[in-house]
């Protein structure tokens, strides 16, 4: 497959001349990502889920954090300047960000919103990101990406 996957992640990385590999497996439905990281061979511990959030005055935010790590609701309001934050229902997802389970990128959403990297980002030259649709991983630096998403750097994992 390769340069055929032309998903809005790539497009954004591409426009803004940022270095990356784009990553495909076969995966015809949503694994978790567990799953994805071995399905890609990607490490474990450099891979990335985006999550969406909404905070309390209703607006919308994206969590990227660890695959196997959980978010830490207060820490994650607390990153964005909100009250309480919550997941946003599945069935929402595509609605908002014009993504799918599964393959929702923090790069090339319907909208840009505000995002926070977790921190443990930082220790790595390159993480492991969702491509834009399942199937598809990004690997890049993440500097890179907070620079290309707008996004900061705090902790927000639950201990």
């Amino acid at each position: 497959m390769g340069k055929e996957v032309k998903t809005n992640a790539v497009r954004i990385l591409e426009r803004n001349k940022v270095p990356y590999e784009l990553i495909t497996y076969e995966c015809d439905e949503f694994i978790d990502g567990l799953h994805t990281a071995e399905a890609s061979g990607a490490p474990v511990e450099q891979s990335y889920k985006t999550l969406v959030m909404q905070g309390k005055s209703k607006k919308y935010y994206v969590f990227v954090i660890p695959i196997a790590e959980e978010v830490d609701l207060k820490a994650a309001a607390r990153a964005v300047d909100e009250k309480s934050v919550e997941m946003i229902h599945v069935k929402d997802l595509t609605a908002i960000t014009g993504y799918v389970r599964g393959g929702c990128s923090p790069l090339g959403m319907k909208k840009s919103f505000p995002t926070v990297i977790d921190a443990t980002a930082e220790q790595y030259d390159e993480i492991y990101v969702s491509g834009g649709r399942i199937g598809t991983s990004i690997r890049l630096n993440p500097q890179d990406l907070a620079r290309v998403t707008n996004a900061e750097f705090a902790d927000i994992l639950a201990r």
